[in-house]
């Protein structure tokens, strides 16, 4: 996700390089556990005032399903679009002043005019994980009683029994507290 552009930056604004990606990223963040490589495309393209970066990538996250808490593993696509600055001047090279407020030590290309992806990568994961990972749509979850997983089948624990702080609310619909049967 290391990309030399020294060539990219002496040429002019509207240069294009395409590159495939398929890279592992398990040491991009020891909070993110990725499932499969990064795949992709991204295209750097040169602006007048450095390159700007767009692609679309891919990756599995490995997570924890949010009802029934087993390990799942969620797609995940990204879309890139961010312009890099470089540090130094190239050559010959002519480029526009960048504003101080744009400049983000994420999107600087260092002075040997290697610019990496690693960094807006890792944001940008962190950004299109989703909050809530299930691990299929119709998760049933855990019981609220026992804890049992109920993807596994019935929960075996005694559903009749009323917790006496809510017997007085049961009453108010007309349930007697002791009943073995439940409302939904």
């Amino acid at each position: 996700m290391r990309y030399n552009v020294a060539q990219l930056l002496k040429g002019r604004p509207g240069t294009r390089r395409q590159y495939e990606l398929d890279e592992r990223i398990d040491n991009l963040d020891p909070d993110l556990e990725p499932g499969e490589a990064l795949v992709g495309s991204v295209v750097l393209m040169r602006t007048s005032q450095g390159i700007l970066v767009t692609g679309r990538l891919r990756t599995k996250l490995d997570a924890t399903c949010r009802r029934c808490l087993e390990p799942c593993s969620i797609d995940v696509e990204l879309q890139l679009e961010d312009e890099f600055y470089p540090v130094v001047p190239i050559g010959e090279a002519t480029l526009d002043k960048v504003s101080d407020s744009d400049l983000d030590d994420a999107v600087l290309i260092d002075e040997h005019h290697i610019l990496d992806l690693s960094e807006v990568i890792r944001q940008g994961l962190w950004l299109a994980e989703p909050e809530n990972a299930l691990c299929r749509p119709n998760c049933a979850g855990l019981c609220a009683r026992c804890g049992g997983n109920l993807d596994r089948g019935e929960c075996q624990c005694d559903q009749g029994l009323i917790d006496p702080r809510w017997a007085a609310l049961q009453m108010l619909v007309g349930e007697a507290p002791d009943s073995e049967e439940r409302s939904d």
